[in-house]
């Protein structure tokens, strides 16, 4: 049995996620033995501990919404999920990592394939530009090199 080929697909809720989101479904959604890897890294929320006060008590309310926006993305992946199902592909080889970003994102991704071996990312043109010239000093392009990239 041959090893299952394992694919990132970094998601942003962008519109050209939606297009490197059908090229996943189109060009590889049909085949067996893939696993596929939905990844969303959103910046964390601060935690604050503060006697309340009208400004911290505004402060706590906005970032109470923004938790609540968190949440609203992560759903949303999961309605992404179901999009890679109707493209083909098995429920048991659809992987979600949504998490906290530590790092930018590049870096986020980077050390998620060095980890996952993923062996082929599909991410939109303008993520290649912004991941390879914004944080040239940030990446290691031999990583990028050792793995297939497919651009949508």
């Amino acid at each position: 049995m041959m090893a299952a080929q394992k694919i990132l697909l970094p998601y942003n809720f962008k519109t050209l996620d939606q297009k490197a989101l059908a090229f996943a479904n189109n060009t590889f959604g049909h085949l067996e033995e893939v696993e596929i890897t939905l990844f969303h890294a959103y910046t964390p929320l601060p935690e604050i501990e503060a006697e309340s006060t009208s400004v911290m008590g505004k402060l706590k309310g906005d970032l109470s919404y923004l938790s609540q926006k968190i949440m609203q993305l992560e759903t949303e992946l999961k309605a992404v999920e179901e999009k890679l199902l109707e493209g083909g592909f098995a429920k048991s080889c659809i992987h979600t990592v949504f998490k906290p970003r530590k790092k930018d994102i590049a870096s986020e991704i980077i050390e998620y394939v060095s980890n996952d071996k993923s062996s082929v990312i599909v991410i939109n043109h303008k993520q290649v530009r912004r991941y390879s010239m914004g944080n040239a000093e940030k990446i290691d392009i031999d990583v990028f090199k050792a793995v297939a990239r497919a651009i949508a």
